[in-house]
């Protein structure tokens, strides 16, 4: 049993096919620019969306803290005292309170994850693995995968590659498509991540000898990790991949803003949207520079 942070039916951005995707919640990196901050940590959450209050007070009569206050500036919710029992989302008629996180057993999951069955058939699709970090939670992931392979579903997980690589090992032959994460060059990595890149490009080259076909998942977010050497970087780590299929190019976008808002985090990253001529330079920068197959 694990958390799991949000099961996505009908995704077809995460691998081939009509895929239903299973963000596992808890991930061990710290991006800034984190798109899913909800499954960063390993902990239950509550999200609370203010504009949604309806100002019922429902909440304050069963939360067992007292974390939930109504005065003259509205409604006040105190995370300090909050045990992420979930009694106060049970009563909001509007849903303006949620749970972040619920647990999961292999049968609870592979049961919603099979109910599309036909749609992978038909597509060539099937589950793909992502979070937070499915290489942090080693035992359910393989557990989970080796069930979707006796189920023979094509199986994908996305992955920052930060782990041991006895976590990755036993996985080769449960999983059809690694979708990797390259968020930086390691002269910025560490200080944009808060960790070296060092154990992520070892797996991933270790990954790439044993076999694993690969895609490279690179989130770009202008003035950070965009520049000419960063692209190159991404193109020269291509070139040296035998079974890598392709470099899907992912422009930052402010979800994770919002999310971080009902989260209660006062302090979070923000960048504009990113425009189209700047993602097709960074198409056309990366195709002169390699010979794999470049997505956006």
């Amino acid at each position: 049993m694990t958390l799991v942070s949000d099961i996505e039916k009908f995704a077809v951005h995460d691998g081939p096919g009509i895929r239903t995707v299973v963000f596992l919640k808890g991930c061990p990196l710290a991006c800034r620019w984190c798109h899913n901050p909800e499954s960063q940590s390993f902990a239950a959450e509550l999200y609370y969306d203010d504009a949604k209050c309806m100002r019922c007070r429902r909440c304050a009569a069963v939360c067992p803290r007292k974390c939930h206050a109504f005065g003259e500036n509205g409604h006040h919710f105190d995370r300090t005292w909050c045990l992420h029992c979930g009694r106060c989302t049970t009563v909001c008629p509007v849903n303006a309170l949620e749970m972040v996180g619920r647990e999961m057993t292999i049968p609870q999951v592979l049961e919603e994850v099979l109910a599309d069955q036909v749609f992978y058939d038909h597509s060539g699709g099937g589950l793909t693995l992502s979070g937070g970090e499915p290489l942090a939670h080693f035992d359910f992931t393989r557990e989970l995968l080796s069930a979707a392979k006796n189920a023979k579903l094509h199986t994908c997980v996305e992955t920052s590659g930060f782990a041991p690589w006895e976590h990755v090992e036993p996985l080769l032959p449960l999983v059809d498509l690694w979708l990797w994460d390259i968020k930086a060059p390691p002269e910025l990595h560490e200080r944009l991540i808060g960790v070296p890149d060092d154990l992520i490009l070892e797996n991933l080259h270790r990954l790439d000898v044993a076999g694993g076909r690969t895609v490279l998942r690179c989130p770009l977010i202008p003035g950070l990790n965009d520049s000419e050497a960063a692209l190159l970087f991404i193109a020269e780590l291509a070139n040296s991949l035998k079974h890598l299929t392709r470099i899907d190019l992912e422009p930052y976008h402010p979800l994770g803003e919002s999310k971080n808002a009902r989260l209660g985090k006062e302090r979070f990253f923000h960048a504009p949207f990113v425009p189209e001529t700047t993602k097709t330079n960074w198409q056309e920068f990366l195709m002169r520079h390699t010979h794999i197959e470049v997505h956006i």
